[in-house]
């Protein structure tokens, strides 16, 4: 028996997949520098959640309407590349952990120099 759910193992797969087919297979030029970061696959295995960051901030917004609007084609794209009895529904999602990490070490930062002053 596997450590760990069948969703989970799925969910490393579909982020290689999908990372690759936004890089190699979407070609609008207004789509910015994306990276997938991570796949969140339900129970079930009919709902993925992709959470994407992009390089600029600027381009966010059209970046993640563009995916949006071609969430059909990568799940189609999907359906081609694996094996998988149920293909899941794709939405995409901008990821908001790493500005939060920056964030949290720009606040430790500061502590740490208010803390060396005293």
């Amino acid at each position: 028996m596997h450590p760990y759910k069948r969703s989970q193992r799925l969910s490393v797969l579909l982020k290689e997949e999908v990372a690759d087919i936004v890089l190699h297979k979407i070609k609008d030029p207004r789509l910015g520098f994306i990276t997938v970061t991570d796949v969140e696959l339900s129970d079930d295995l009919r709902l993925a959640k992709i959470f994407v960051t992009v390089l600029k901030e600027e381009d966010r917004e059209i970046s993640l309407q563009i995916l949006n609007e071609a969430k059909g084609f990568v799940r189609n794209e999907i359906a081609k590349r694996l094996r998988i009895k149920i293909i899941p529904t794709f939405e995409f999602f901008y990821d908001e952990s790493i500005e939060r990490g920056f964030r949290i070490d720009k606040l430790l930062e500061d502590i740490k120099k208010t803390s060396e002053g005293i």
